[in-house]
């Protein structure tokens, strides 16, 4: 009798409920370390929300106890070699990384993390790339890049010191420093802090709030925040009057006023 193979896993889960779309990492036997299907997985999830109007929220977390552990090195990383043999790190992160974390940051939605647990590497920089982050108590961020003599990717070096501080973000690259929770939020990489137990409960309380929100106002938020880092003064000024000037003319805007007007809880239909 023929032995049967294990059932190839599904490296995301993904659940719409309501207006939230639930991502979770879904390979907990190796911490959710990342793989070029797990990626790609991501990507397509991302592009699913960006393309449906029914989707108004995304929520990222992980399965098991941890959040991503980075990239699978003991599963050989995510392909593409160089000339001496060894993997073309620039191309993969040119060909699956740097998309990914463009289109989570371009995503005209909000994303919320849920981190569950550790978050490492390549992981930790997956979770800041999200809007609001909430983590567990037991979470930790850990930038361990300069273990393996490399440096922090997925936007680490643009993610840290706009969070941190520059001398805090020197630190925690440099020195490969393991960050819990509960310092993480005090350092400002974390919106807030919850039990273990209660983490998912509070995520999808706020991503249900978020879903029901203002849609094309976090857009326009998160469009102005991604500017921000290069405009000069006068140029986000410019662009706020812009931005300001298209959602003043939304039915979301419009409702609003009517809403805060009659003393009544405004029904935001993201339009």
């Amino acid at each position: 009798m023929p032995v049967s193979q294990p059932m190839e896993e599904t490296p995301v889960l993904a659940a719409l409920d309501g207006g939230v779309l639930v991502l979770t990492l879904n390979r907990p036997q190796r911490l959710n370390a990342m793989i070029q299907p797990l990626i790609m997985a991501l990507r397509q999830q991302i592009a699913r929300a960006a393309a449906d109007s029914a989707i108004r929220c995304v929520l990222l977390t992980g399965s098991g106890r941890g959040f991503c552990a980075g990239a699978d090195l003991a599963a050989g990383g995510t392909g593409g070699a160089g000339t001496d043999g060894r993997p073309d790190v620039g191309e993969v992160m040119e060909r699956l990384y740097n998309p990914l974390i463009r289109a989570i940051r371009d995503l005209p939605k909000p994303v919320i993390g849920a981190i569950n647990g550790v978050a490492a590497g390549g992981g930790a920089n997956l979770a800041l790339a999200c809007d609001i982050l909430l983590a567990a108590r037991s979470a930790r961020f850990d930038q361990a890049f300069v273990r393996i003599s490399l440096m922090p990717d997925l936007g680490g070096t643009w993610f840290l010191p706009h969070n941190v501080g520059d001398a805090r973000a020197r630190a925690l690259a440099m020195l490969g420093t393991s960050v819990p929770a509960d310092e993480a939020h005090r350092m400002g990489m974390v919106w807030q802090v919850v039990e273990d137990g209660a983490l998912m409960d509070e995520a999808m309380k706020l991503a249900r709030r978020m879903a029901a929100g203002p849609t094309l106002s976090y857009a326009a938020i998160k469009q102005a925040m991604n500017r921000a880092g290069t405009n000069t003064l006068d140029q986000q000024l410019d662009h706020e009057a812009r931005m300001q000037k298209a959602l003043n003319q939304t039915a979301d805007h419009k409702e609003g006023v009517a809403a805060f007007l009659a003393k009544r809880p405004a029904n935001f239909q993201g339009r």
